[in-house]
């Protein structure tokens, strides 16, 4: 039996432990509070992050980091991507040696402009060959109630990705596998910042056509940076790309876009942060989105409006007019 560590009770590491313990696997999650890893434990259910959801028996919890680190073949990283680094600088020496290292995060890191992957290299001295990424159309409670769902498995070692596959592979989960890490985690970074556009064109009244062209327009700006990074094209028009940034722009469970729903109600993006204990990703990752297609020389506009609006005080609806009123260009 597989042995799998997953570090972040979130709602999304939550999930993802159950599915593993769903697929067969030998899971401990990790929780920072004692008191929540306690519960989760001893009622099967985490009634923080998915209530009413019921876990397996086989899954349990623990606020000890090497305990669930203990003889673990894959370690699940489920935490925000910008605590990262500090995470994963205290569990280092705790993490087993050839251990697969699984991200679930969705961002680029502040300052640094690093991918996930890049960070869990950095801080760990793994080699790319031990470090994958999942991601695609995965809101978390849709696969905890098990309705059907794909996902992507990014990893340079096939080998590996394919273990990582057979790992959490189920009768309502299907993972694919992709050798293509830069393009998967950019698809999973930047699709939340498009979602915190469609959620404000959503609160400021607009309509369908708007959001379809936000995420037409969004997916061409992610496939330019993708490109400029050395990503496969067909990996945006693929679950990690196309698929995932559907579901995020347009569903009521897509944390970015309900964060950009409120401020386009005009809410301040403080008010917002008050509102939710869940953690928009986009909200931070605009920014280093920007600095590094600013780096590549890529123009992403809708990037740059998000940045405006949560970072610089710029009123949704003034947002949407200068997108609007961009100089005409061919498709």
């Amino acid at each position: 039996m597989t042995r799998a560590a997953v570090l972040g009770a979130g709602s999304w590491g939550t999930t993802f432990a159950k599915v593993l313990a769903d697929a067969g696997c030998d899971v401990v999650l990790h929780a920072r509070r004692p008191e929540l890893a306690k519960a989760i434990t001893e009622e099967s259910e985490n009634g923080d992050y998915l209530p009413g959801v019921r876990l397996p028996d086989r899954l349990r919890a623990t606020s000890d980091a090497g305990e669930a680190l203990l003889d673990a073949e894959i370690v699940v990283l489920a935490v925000p991507s910008q605590s990262l680094r500090d995470n994963l600088t205290a569990w280092r020496d705790l993490l087993p040696r050839d251990a697969t290292l699984l991200s679930l995060m969705k961002g680029i890191e502040l300052g640094s402009t690093k991918r996930m992957s890049e960070v869990i290299q950095e801080i760990t001295g793994a080699g790319p060959e031990r470090v994958a990424a999942l991601s695609g159309p995965n809101l978390a409670r849709e696969i905890a109630e098990e309705q059907p769902a794909a996902t992507v498995i990014a990893c340079s070692d096939t080998d590996r990705a394919e273990q990582l596959q057979a790992a959490c592979h189920t009768r309502y989960f299907r993972p694919y596998t992709n050798p293509d890490l830069v393009g998967c985690e950019l698809g999973g970074a930047v699709k939340n910042v498009i979602a915190l556009s469609c959620g404000i064109a959503e609160g400021l009244g607009f309509g369908d056509n708007t959001r379809a062209s936000l995420i037409t327009r969004g997916l061409a700006e992610t496939a330019r940076l993708g490109l400029a990074l050395g990503a496969e094209l067909t990996t945006f028009a693929g679950l990690a790309g196309l698929g995932d940034l559907v579901a995020t722009c347009s569903s009521p469970l897509s944390r970015n876009r309900t964060f950009g729903e409120k401020l386009g109600r005009g809410m301040t993006v403080e008010e917002v942060q008050q509102s939710t204990r869940q953690t928009a990703e986009g909200v931070k990752s605009c920014r280093s989105v920007l600095d590094l297609a600013r780096a590549h020389g890529v123009d992403v506009p809708i990037t740059e409006a998000v940045v405006r609006v949560c970072h610089e005080g710029e009123a949704p609806g003034q947002m949407v007019r200068e997108i609007m009123s961009r100089e005409a260009k061919s498709e």
